[in-house]
């Protein structure tokens, strides 16, 4: 028998817990039916202990985390703290800290109904973004000039490196090959006027595609990737992009898959521990009423089970849950769920 997977989990704010209640529960059933053990270990970093307490993340807790499997992330945001103060200390402090340099975004339609775009199928909308996660602007470097004067400057940094950008674009390509679809590699930037990063991204992409022959490549500037993702989306397969522009059109794709209430990411370190969450914020308004969508959270826990090497039940939770939204939920297309957060991960599991 092998050692159980050790999986933290970080419920977050507002809805998270109630979204990954569910997800917990759609764990369990799988580790039951595909013969597989899980410890789980629960975290309370959010808003309401950075209330209570000033604290967000400490290092310590931080380096404690490194000694997990995976890492389940519900949400972090509290209407009662200022923004970006949970965000940088919690969020970026994790991914930065365990080295979690890739956001994987796969952008999938489940049913048809629930594409704002006239005519897509499933077939139409299934591609995956790879977004460099620890560099560019988020990094945080940058200064003021003459700060609440007149003549006030912000200067903002994009820090790309070598071994940033290189390491991106190689697990992407990776990524590319494994998923054996189109076998297509989109490089989405912005060449023509941010003509210092880009030159950067732009000729390392070109140096790592030697090495993948079987790998179709093209490139598109970022704001026409949004158009294509709206007008033809069925050209993409695998797209590879910065920090900011990746999570700019990473929105874009949840819409067209069908809205947050079903979009689901991965921040991954291949070598080490990698965290999986819901896109959709914290949505306080609804906290406790159990009416919120769960199923990016589902979709978060089938994504972690892949990570784990668990890919039998990967798919089954996955293919549950399109099951569930061509049958039980086909009302989510006009913005009603039907069922309550509870009875929807009971369908899921219902359907595993």
């Amino acid at each position: 028998m092998n050692k159980p997977y050790k999986i933290a989990v970080i419920p977050g704010d507002g809805t998270g817990p109630e979204v990954i209640r569910e997800g917990l529960k759609v764990l369990k059933a799988a580790s039951e039916k595909f013969d597989f053990e899980y410890k789980e270990e629960p975290f309370d970093f959010g808003g309401a202990r950075y209330l209570k307490t000033g604290k967000t993340i400490t290092d310590r807790e931080l380096s404690s985390l490194k000694k997990f499997d995976a890492i389940y992330l519900g949400a972090i945001g509290h209407p009662d703290v200022k923004p970006g103060i949970l965000e940088q200390g919690i969020l970026l402090k994790i991914r930065f800290g365990l080295d979690q340099y890739i956001n994987l975004r796969p952008v999938k339609l489940y049913n048809s109904d629930f594409c704002p775009l006239k005519d897509k199928r499933p077939e139409d909308i299934d591609f995956v973004v790879v977004r460099e996660n620890s560099e560019g602007l988020y990094k945080g470097l940058g200064s003021f000039k003459n700060k609440g004067g007149k003549n006030e400057v912000a200067i903002q940094v994009s820090h790309n490196t070598r071994k940033g950008v290189e390491r991106c674009i190689r697990y992407a390509f990776e990524y590319c090959r494994k998923r054996n679809k189109k076998k297509k590699l989109t490089l989405s930037g912005k060449t023509n006027v941010l003509t210092y990063a880009w030159d950067l991204w732009q000729r390392t992409f070109d140096s790592v595609k030697k090495e993948f022959p079987d790998i179709q490549t093209d490139y598109a500037h970022v704001d026409a990737t949004t158009m294509w993702f709206v007008k033809n989306p069925e050209w993409f397969d695998c797209i590879v992009t910065d920090n900011m522009f990746g999570d700019i059109i990473t929105d874009l794709g949840a819409m067209i898959q069908g809205g947050m209430g079903i979009a689901a990411g991965g921040n991954i370190n291949p070598k080490g521990v990698s965290m999986f969450e819901p896109i959709g914020g914290s949505a306080p308004k609804y906290t406790g009423k159990n009416v919120i969508n769960p199923l990016a959270a589902i979709c978060a826990l089938s994504m972690l089970l892949d990570n784990l090497g668990e890919s039998k039940a990967a798919s089954a939770v996955e293919n549950s849950v399109i099951k569930v939204v061509n049958t039980d939920l086909k009302s989510l297309a006009a913005g009603r769920m039907g069922y309550s957060t509870e009875e929807v991960g009971n369908l899921v599991v219902e359907n595993l």
